[in-house]
Parts: C-alpha cells; sequence; structure tokens
C-alpha cells in the first residue's frame, strides 16, 4: 500500500546526507521500520559513496514502489554522471536533483504516497534566486499556494510567519489574514496527523513589542488576529517580547512558537534541539519532511557527521499514518 511508503530524494551529491542515510540502515531502528522507504537518486552515485565511506549493503533497485520490501534499502535510479563520488555543483547536478523532485511528485500523484523526506540542497546553486527557498519551489512544482514551515520537536515546535524574506522586508508581510491562515494550517495539521489541539504563542515583531513610530504591527496585526482566532476557540497567546520567551517555563507551556520572521524563532530551536528537529513543509496533500541540517561541506567524506536528524524525521513518520 502506498501508505507505508517514506520517499527519499537523495537531493545534493555533494553533501553528507548519504553518510547519515548509511548510519541509519546500519542501526538496529531500521529493522523495525514499519513504512518502506524508497530512495530516489543515482544508485551508482549511492554505491561510490558508500564504497568511500566503508559501509557495505545491498541496494535493492526497483521499478516501481509496489516492488518496495521492508527494512530494505530500495531505490528507483535516476541516471547522474559523475567523476567523483563527492564533486562539486554542477549544472548537470542541478538537472539531476530537478529529476529527482519530478519523479518523486510525480509518484506521489500517482501513487497517492503521503510522505517525502527531502536532501539538504544548495538553494543558492540550485534554486539560482527564483526561489527564496526549497518550501516556495515545492509549493510552485505542486501549484500549492500559502504553505507554513514548522521546525518540529516533539517538546516545542517553531514557525516563521515569512520564511526567506529579507529583513527589510519583513514587516510588510506581517498581515492579520497571514497570521490567521497560518494558525489555522499548523492546527489543522496537529489535528489531522497527532491528535491534538495545540497551545500557539506568537511573537511580535518589535523589540519588546514596542515602536516609536506611529505603525505598530503588534497593535494593528497581531493583536487583532490573536483576538479573532480566539474568537474561534484556539488556543492563542501573545504577542510576547522575542528576547525572554525561550526560557524553561514557556517551552514547557506552549507547544508552537510562531515568529514573525525565520532567524527570530530557528535560531532558539537549534540552539535548543540540536539536531533533534525537522523542518516539516505543512499545507500540501502529503508531508514533505527535511532534516534540519544543510549539505555541510565542511564535514563530507569525514564520516563524522550527526545522524540524529535523519533518525528523528524517519521516527517521526513511522508515527503518523
Amino acid at each position: 500500500m502506498s501508505s507505508n511508503i517514506i520517499l527519499v530524494v537523495l537531493g545534493e551529491p555533494n553533501s553528507t546526507f548519504s553518510e547519515l542515510l548509511f548510519k541509519y540502515f546500519k542501526s538496529p531502528i531500521f529493522k523495525k521500520n514499519r513504512n518502506k522507504i524508497v530512495l530516489i537518486g543515482s544508485k551508482k552515485l549511492l554505491m561510490a559513496q558508500m564504497y568511500q565511506l566503508k559501509y557495505n549493503f545491498k541496494i535493492n533497485e526497483i521499478g516501481n514502489v509496489e516492488s518496495a520490501l521492508l527494512a530494505k534499502v530500495n531505490i528507483i535510479n535516476i541516471n547522474f554522471k559523475f567523476k567523483k563520488a563527492f564533486s562539486k555543483i554542477s549544472k548537470s547536478s542541478n538537472e539531476y536533483i530537478k529529476e529527482c523532485f519530478d519523479k518523486a511528485i510525480s509518484l506521489i500523484k500517482l501513487k497517492k504516497i503521503k510522505k517525502l523526506i527531502n536532501g539538504p540542497i544548495s538553494k543558492i546553486h540550485f534554486l539560482q534566486k527564483k526561489f527564496p527557498g526549497i518550501t516556495e519551489y515545492v509549493a510552485s512544482i505542486t501549484k500549492t499556494k500559502d504553505l507554513v514551515m514548522l521546525i518540529y520537536n516533539e517538546k516545542m515546535a517553531v514557525c516563521p510567519l515569512t520564511t526567506h524574506v529579507p529583513i527589510k522586508n519583513v514587516s510588510q508581510h506581517v498581515k492579520k489574514r497571514k497570521i490567521i491562515n497560518t494558525v489555522n494550517k499548523i492546527n489543522d495539521f496537529y489535528k489531522n496527523k497527532l491528535r491534538k489541539k495545540p497551545k500557539i504563542a506568537l511573537l511580535g515583531l518589535n523589540p519588546h513589542c514596542e515602536t516609536t513610530n506611529k505603525i505598530s504591527e503588534e497593535k494593528e496585526e497581531i493583536i487583532p488576529a490573536i483576538k479573532f482566532l480566539n474568537l474561534k476557540r484556539n488556543n492563542v497567546s501573545g504577542p510576547f517580547s522575542a528576547d525572554t520567551f525561550f526560557l524553561k517555563k514557556n517551552i514547557e507551556k506552549y507547544d508552537v512558537v510562531i515568529g514573525m520572521y525565520h532567524d527570530q524563532v530557528l535560531t532558539p530551536i537549534k540552539t535548543l534541539f540540536d539536531f533533534k528537529a525537522i523542518n516539516v513543509t505543512v499545507g500540501l496533500p502529503f508531508i514533505k519532511v527535511t532534516p534540519d541540517h544543510g549539505p555541510n561541506f565542511q564535514m563530507i567524506g569525514k564520516n563524522k557527521s550527526d545522524p540524529a536528524s535523519i533518525f528523528y524525521a524517519l521516527n517521526f513518520l513511522n508515527k503518523i499514518k
């Protein structure tokens, strides 16, 4: 059945992602995995990276997801020409990544697969400034609007209202309607996938939620949004000042913190939970999860990278139907 398949787009060829996957596949946890994991990428490249990193296990190449086996490394091959196991980013690697994504999305649509993990990608090179991030790229190829980025840990998750927007433009996007839509999508996700009604905190935009200007985003947009949401029986509090919010008492009290811009919430959660967090794209007709790390060019080939995030991602998807 397609409901127990996890597609994994291998992503940037020049990254530590394959190393992290190898560590998962060699762990006892993999044998207990209740989902069939299907990699989408180059089998030859994966084997070359496996050989260089000194891992050894069989790769089950399949032509369709119906042939996938439990506790096996299944792969749908996407051809890619390369000279070295870990080679520099190029035009051909960008084309390869696009082909992997296209294959994954076509399988999701055709087979009604509900779970996707994408490996890290160099946004500067692959997206070439056409999209601010992978979230927006996936929104484009799936023709989905208003996606929400949720950086999830079971103790607390965070969400930037604006994702990869330059700081000078953030205030233009802090709008009542956008806040309401974001909260509604997070509530739906928690209700439908995690069987929980979340307690949500909203941060302010300005230091101490105050401004000396005539325009106050807190008074004009954030507070009216909170009042409207709570009239609809949501559990939303705020706005809180970001500089003092991430204390132990608040982490224990709230399930989700919505900040107004990217680093306002991503910096604290990465500090608090290290690699034990995942990027969940909320609002797609399927669940897309990205491990919370980039290509990590400095550690390529060293076999010393922390695999915690890919373990967390796969364990998370195992719990969701």
